[in-house]
């Protein structure tokens, strides 16, 4: 009997089950041509990528430098050149004479780091937990399932706000308490999808086979349970920007009061909404187009990877 006589046709809907391990190529190409197809993917690529350029040509496409003063002769007590007002500076200027153009590019490559460290420290920590409960349960699932139920007792951004403060005003710290607000979110998706793989055939098989706890999880279970981790990932990106604002916004990222970034370019912008409205307009707008490309795009890869909701 030859393979096609046993594999269904490919107009019928595949009944096997949706937990049942995938050929990597297979699956991942089909992924591939389901985010393809999806025009919200491609916005949000874009975005992404555009995004991820500015931040790596930074100092090539950044006029000015990063702590860089170059329009102190322009500043006035009541009035700050804005858009348009002055050739050299097209974005205008802020209150200590800084380029806001230059600002916001240099501040895309700050709220990069930023998101893409603290991402990896939530992810780092989250799969740890998320597989020690996943493949030991019992009393070990239990004991780090409380702990990640307390953390998550206390509110997203309250929790960061409060580790930031006790690690100090750094970046450092910025992303250290981003990655420990995060990691309850990794924690729980990566048990659960290795809860449901489990009882999979080709889990059983293995055990029977003689392997072990350690071997089975790293060799079965967490291979086919990473996926939905990996897409929560990207998701988790537009928050970890918004996060990096905001504790930024709140004086936690500490640094010299003209150092380029978001969250700062807001905090400094409320004394001057009333005379120069864009100092806090364009840096929100950068945000808001940033987590909406994260968002768009980890939307699109978690529906691809969906049984239940992509598309044949």
């Amino acid at each position: 009997m030859s393979a096609a006589d046993v594999l269904p046709p490919a107009s019928e809907p595949d009944a096997a089950d949706a937990s049942a391990p995938r050929r990597s190529g297979s699956f991942w190409g089909d992924v591939l041509r389901r985010v393809r197809k999806n025009p919200a993917a491609w916005v949000g690529g874009i975005i992404v990528l555009l995004f991820i350029l500015v931040s790596a040509f930074a100092p090539l496409l950044a006029p000015y430098p990063e702590l860089a003063t170059p329009a102190r002769e322009f500043l006035r007590p009541t009035s700050l050149p804005g858009i348009g007002d002055i050739p050299e500076f097209p974005l205008g200027i802020d209150r200590f004479g800084g380029d806001v153009l230059s600002k916001l590019i240099w501040g895309a490559q700050a709220s990069l780091i930023i998101g893409v460290v603290s991402t990896f420290f939530g992810l780092l920590g989250g799969m740890v937990l998320g597989a020690l409960a996943g493949a030991f349960g019992g009393w070990v699932d239990s004991v780090i399932m409380r702990f990640v139920d307390i953390l998550l007792s206390v509110p997203h951004l309250l929790l960061a706000v409060s580790i930031a403060a006790i690690l100090g005003r750094t970046p450092l710290a910025i992303m250290i308490a981003i990655g420990v607000a995060q990691v309850p979110i990794f924690a729980r998706l990566l048990r659960s999808s290795m809860l449901g793989q489990r009882g999979s055939d080709y889990v059983l098989a293995a055990r029977t086979l003689g392997l072990g706890t350690g071997r089975v999880t790293m060799t079965h279970l967490l291979p086919n349970s990473v996926g939905p981790v990996i897409v929560q990932a990207t998701l988790t990106l537009a928050t970890a920007v918004i996060d990096a604002a905001a504790l930024s916004f709140l004086g936690l990222g500490g640094g010299r009061p003209e150092t380029a970034e978001w969250g700062r370019m807001l905090t400094y912008a409320q004394n001057e909404l009333a005379i120069a409205p864009s100092l806090a307009f364009l840096p929100g707008v950068c945000i808001m187009i940033t987590a909406l490309g994260f968002t768009l795009l980890g939307e699109s890869l978690r529906e691809a990877m969906d049984p239940r909701t992509r598309k044949r």
